[in-house]
């Protein structure tokens, strides 16, 4: 995203520079992150409706999505905008480069949770107050890297975080579904955030960050296999206690070989293809979603 190159008619090019930037701290050209979030949501949602979600719903949940994302990207930038300027992929980014002020950050953060938490409130009571649970943990997890080496599990109970939102959203309850879809959820986020920390592991040694992959070490590809296994085990047992059709194991099947795939990108550990193996994990949500959509649809 170049800022200083869109014009919008009637805001003057100051602004719209200003406008660019905040683009780019809650990195609007790199939706991935807004991927990740969503896909569960939308299992959730369309778990919870048999296929059919309020349509109210749906946009409250997909707005909801992405301003949370942003606003967790703005906090996590403000955490870290110390150890971004050492770190050669992060050190230009519009806070860590001193292009916005930490202040500014606060408030796009404050701004975006806001958003989402006024789209919160159009729906039930029990919808509210698990949102703050999100909020919390949105807001907590930039600083986990800090404490433990498992703060890929603290972005794993944050992403998932929407799935019993959207069955309370839906139908008011929480039934077991629900908790076994956050599980996998979880699981699924511990495995491609832990290949997102391999690209980062030699910097977060060298300035004293924790990871699972710091953790695992050498076992690095060994865990995030088994958590991938954990997750699939996870899916096919929402899958028969649901009792989805052929059409949903399809999809499951598309995604075990995708995850089967991004073991194949690991393998030599290079930080480019690590990343790449992360960035396909958009494609193993979509997968899934399509086999909700046909189980219930039959296509």
């Amino acid at each position: 995203m170049k800022t200083g190159r869109l014009k919008i008619p009637g805001l003057p090019p100051r602004v719209v520079a200003r406008l660019l930037l905040y683009g780019q701290l809650i990195r609007f050209e790199k939706p991935i992150g807004f991927y990740l979030l969503l896909w569960p949501t939308l299992w959730a949602l369309a778990i919870a409706a048999r296929g059919a979600p309020d349509g109210w719903l749906l946009f409250v949940f997909v707005a909801g999505t992405f301003l949370m994302r942003s606003a967790g990207c703005a906090i996590n930038d403000y955490a870290d905008r110390d150890i971004d300027l050492n770190v050669a992929r992060t050190r230009e980014r519009p806070l860590t480069s001193g292009k916005i002020s930490s202040r500014e950050a606060l408030a796009v953060f404050a701004v975006l949770a806001l958003l989402a938490f006024l789209l919160v409130l159009s729906l039930n009571r029990f919808t509210i107050m698990l949102s703050f649970v999100g909020i919390l943990l949105a807001a907590t997890y930039p600083y986990m890297k800090r404490f433990h080496y498992l703060p890929q599990v603290h972005l794993g109970a944050a992403f998932g975080w929407a799935v019993p939102m959207a069955f309370a959203a839906q139908i008011g309850t929480l039934p077991k579904q629900a908790w076994l879809l956050y599980l996998a959820t979880l699981l699924w986020a511990v495995a491609y955030d832990t290949m997102y920390s391999m690209v980062d592991r030699e910097d977060d040694l060298k300035l004293g960050i924790k990871s699972t992959a710091i953790l695992f070490g050498d076992y690095d590809r060994f865990m995030v296999a088994l958590f991938q296994l954990m997750f699939l085990a996870a899916m096919i047992l929402i899958g028969l206690d649901l009792g989805f059709s052929a059409f949903y194991y399809c999809g499951l099947a598309v995604a075990a070989l995708l995850l089967a795939f991004q073991q194949f990108l690991i393998a030599d550990r290079v930080e480019a293809h690590c990343f790449i193996a992360f960035l396909n994990n958009h494609w193993v949500g979509a997968a899934i979603f399509g086999g909700i959509i046909g189980h219930y649809y039959g296509l």
